[in-house]
């Protein structure tokens, strides 16, 4: 694959620059003198509407054309995806719907509410049945739909933090990053690799729905049933034809998979040592890193904290591990 993601992630910061925050890039003491390295957090967790998914949607959507945008939007998420299309739409002038299955928590309802710009379609049990019903309304009604991954878009605007790590770092060796369909990775690795191609990508999932880890491996997307994780915003599938596999496959470099009982340590850390209250898949990257600290030691290397949305139960559970 010709790595036209550098031009991607250009072309997005251009486009959105003005609409989102350059998060910052904070030196972590306590991980540093824990793995004998230089540890810094990119705290994504800061980003306009609490995730990097703003970024991505912001691209998407501020790049259709007027008549796309009358036409209104369709995607489905039960989380970060959702307020970030909400967001954009907003800015953009444009209006959408968002498909959740019928088990979706009432809050989650109520925090898509304060998005005017956005129509809330219940459907199905789960969030594979709410993506699969908005992929076909959107080609029914010929309305664009918005993928959490699957779209250059959308990869190119993850990618803008990449671009703003090499510039707040510049000696950095190795980023570490949560996954799920890889859109967040694939802007990353692209980006980074085309500016300094011996810095090492890598990916982090947990175990219980580690789908992209184990399609690499087979060298084919995998159709395979994920267990409950409190990373959920990392859990479920890939698109069968999702751009974010050859990409992954080409540029991240390894994978860490981690147990719930190591990322609900690394939520802990980030509790403890940085008062950093953040959802489930942020600490994917902590825990990769305190796992296999050994590779990491004398390296400067980037911990993406990808969202902030930590459930009361969650906080319960990492309040208690802390005692």
């Amino acid at each position: 694959m010709t790595n036209n993601i550098h031009s991607w992630v250009t072309e997005a910061k251009a486009n959105i620059g003005k609409y989102i925050r350059e998060t910052p890039l904070e030196f972590s003491h306590f991980l540093s003198d824990l793995c004998q390295a230089k540890v810094y957090l990119k705290l994504e967790n800061q980003q306009i509407t609490g995730s990097f998914k703003a970024r991505g949607a912001l691209n998407m959507i501020l790049s259709l054309s007027d008549q796309q945008k009358e036409a209104g939007i369709i995607t489905a998420s039960t989380g970060n995806h959702a307020a970030a299309v909400g967001h954009a739409l907003g800015i953009a002038g444009a209006s959408g719907e968002i498909f959740m299955p019928e088990t979706v928590s009432e809050l989650k309802i109520k925090n898509l509410k304060q998005y005017p710009s956005v129509k809330i379609n219940l459907f199905g049990n789960d969030s594979v049945e709410a993506e699969k019903e908005a992929i076909n309304q959107a080609e029914r009604q010929n309305k664009v739909y918005v993928s959490p991954y699957n779209n250059e878009k959308i990869i190119g605007g993850q990618g803008t933090i990449a671009l703003e790590i090499l510039d707040q770092l510049p000696e950095v060796n190795n980023i570490l990053v949560p996954v799920g369909g890889g859109g967040l990775i694939s802007g990353i690795a692209g980006y980074a690799k085309n500016e300094k191609d011996h810095i090492g990508i890598i990916g982090c999932q947990p175990i219980n729905s580690a789908v992209m880890y184990h399609s690499v491996n087979a060298g084919k997307v995998l159709e395979i049933d994920s267990s409950p994780t409190i990373s959920d915003g990392t859990a479920g599938g890939i698109e069968l034809d999702s751009i974010t596999f050859p990409i992954c496959q080409q540029f991240v470099d390894d994978y860490h998979l981690l147990a719930e009982g190591e990322i609900l340590q690394a939520l802990g850390i980030l509790l403890k040592h940085h008062q950093i209250m953040a959802e489930g898949a942020a600490g994917l990257a902590v825990a990769g890193l305190i796992k296999n600290k050994e590779q990491y030691r004398e390296k400067f290397v980037v911990l993406i904290i990808c969202g902030n949305k930590m459930s009361l139960e969650l906080m319960k559970d990492v309040i208690a591990l802390m005692e």
